[in-house]
């Protein structure tokens, strides 16, 4: 039997909070992905999704993180693939210092602010996934 060569895609996306409604963001310049999103990337072969989290977070952000929380996820019908799926995930533990990368600048803005910024695609649709059931702790 001949096997189809498989034509899958699967990154990672990650929101970084913390309990008074801060969220990281990253405003990418890059014309493949240009506007606000989460910090995220592609799953390497043989590297779990939750690893390639905490290293992409890392590479991008130059936070470590601690515990984190699979959210949902997204998939695109692009042409010329089969599946295109980002795995979503939101994390309030973490520690280091944020630093940009080549990938864009990052940066925390209050949630309620994320409209005010030029968008990434379906970066709504992201964010809902991300907070879903989320209660910060207003002042």
């Amino acid at each position: 039997m001949a096997h189809e060569k498989s034509l899958d895609v699967l990154c990672n996306m990650c929101m970084v909070y913390t309990d008074d409604g801060k969220i990281l963001v990253q405003m990418r310049h890059k014309k493949d992905w240009p506007g606000l999103t989460f910090p995220g990337g592609h799953v390497e072969k043989h590297e779990t999704i939750e690893a390639s989290v905490r290293r992409e977070m890392l590479e991008e952000t130059g936070l470590t993180l601690g515990e984190v929380e699979a959210c949902g996820f997204l998939e695109w019908p692009f042409d010329g693939m089969d599946h295109y799926v980002a795995f979503i995930y939101r994390c309030k533990d973490y520690s280091g210092s944020i630093r940009p990368s080549t990938e864009g600048e990052v940066f925390f803005i209050d949630v309620d602010d994320i409209g005010k910024y030029p968008l990434s695609m379906d970066m709504d649709k992201i964010l809902a996934i991300a907070l879903k059931g989320l209660e910060f702790n207003r002042k």
